[in-house]
């Protein structure tokens, strides 16, 4: 019988940097596709996994400016398909018929890759396309943007929440906004990703409306720009005074639940401790 501290100690070896070849590769199909969360976009963020697959791989794609993210060191050598913005189905195909050639490939998402991230559509892919028996498909995580934000905004994310997209490319705006209603009336802290855009610019305004509907106008929201990037703002204020203008696509927004409060200048959503124990004594 093994000891719970020899099943610890496996468990965290299977996590270790020199496992990226099983990932890139488990010895049954000739090519293997690994999907990788760089995470926030500070190289100091990107998990030692994800550092080790980029540098097992041969070929790297993604879009654009999540390519730029990429140390340069671990894109030397490499073959990069890179697209621009509304080009995923492009980078993802181009990512598998890689993989299906022989390759090891590696398709890279900000933040983490199944959050709103690269990892379903080339799950989907794999399938529609017949290339599950042909290539070796792996995801390695990063940190997610709701993660990084709430990192610096201080403690916003302790109890139960909800995370929602305001992008309706994809997803219909009376879902979108069904959706919000329903982790406001239920009391969730809301984080919110893709907030404004030229086409979407009173979408979080709407939310902001929405969420006035169930909190309090002292309900403290955090607005995160370029987290962990150059040119990093952050902002937090009150529900009535946030300012939806200031958002924009690379900003996530964090609205506060019933019981969300400052504390030594930061977001608190406290989760009970309390109540239960003394805690200042």
């Amino acid at each position: 019988m093994r000891s719970g501290s020899d099943t610890g100690d496996r468990r965290g070896q299977a996590a270790r940097p020199q496992d990226a070849d099983r990932l890139l590769h488990n010895g049954h199909c000739p090519g293997a596709l690994t999907v990788v969360g760089l995470g926030p976009g500070d190289p100091v963020l990107l998990a030692p996994m994800a550092e080790a697959a980029l540098a097992a791989a041969e070929v790297v794609a993604g879009y654009t400016a999540y390519i730029e993210l990429v140390p340069a060191q671990l894109l030397a050598g490499k073959t990069v398909a890179a697209t621009g913005m509304t080009g995923e189905v492009a980078r993802c195909r181009a990512a598998l018929e890689a993989a299906a050639a022989g390759k090891r490939v590696v398709l890279v998402s900000s933040g983490d890759a199944g959050v709103y991230g690269m990892a379903g559509l080339a799950l989907e892919m794999l399938e529609a396309l017949g290339l599950a028996d042909r290539i070796a498909f792996s995801v390695v995580p990063g940190i997610p943007a709701v993660c990084a934000a709430a990192a610096l905004l201080g403690a916003p994310l302790t109890h139960d929440f909800a995370v929602v997209s305001l992008s309706d490319l994809l997803t219909p705006l009376p879902v979108i906004e069904r959706r919000l209603e329903a982790a406001f009336a239920a009391d969730f802290v809301v984080a919110i990703y893709n907030p404004r855009s030229r086409k979407r610019s009173g979408y979080l305004a709407a939310a902001f409306a929405c969420a006035a509907r169930h909190r309090h106008p002292d309900t403290p929201v955090g607005m995160v720009k370029n987290a962990y990037r150059p040119n990093q703002e952050i902002r937090i204020t009150p529900l009535a005074a946030a300012d939806a203008a200031w958002a924009d696509m690379l900003t996530l927004v964090i609205v506060g639940n019933s019981a969300s409060r400052l504390a030594a200048g930061r977001i608190l959503t406290p989760r009970g401790y309390a109540g239960k124990y003394a805690l200042g004594q």
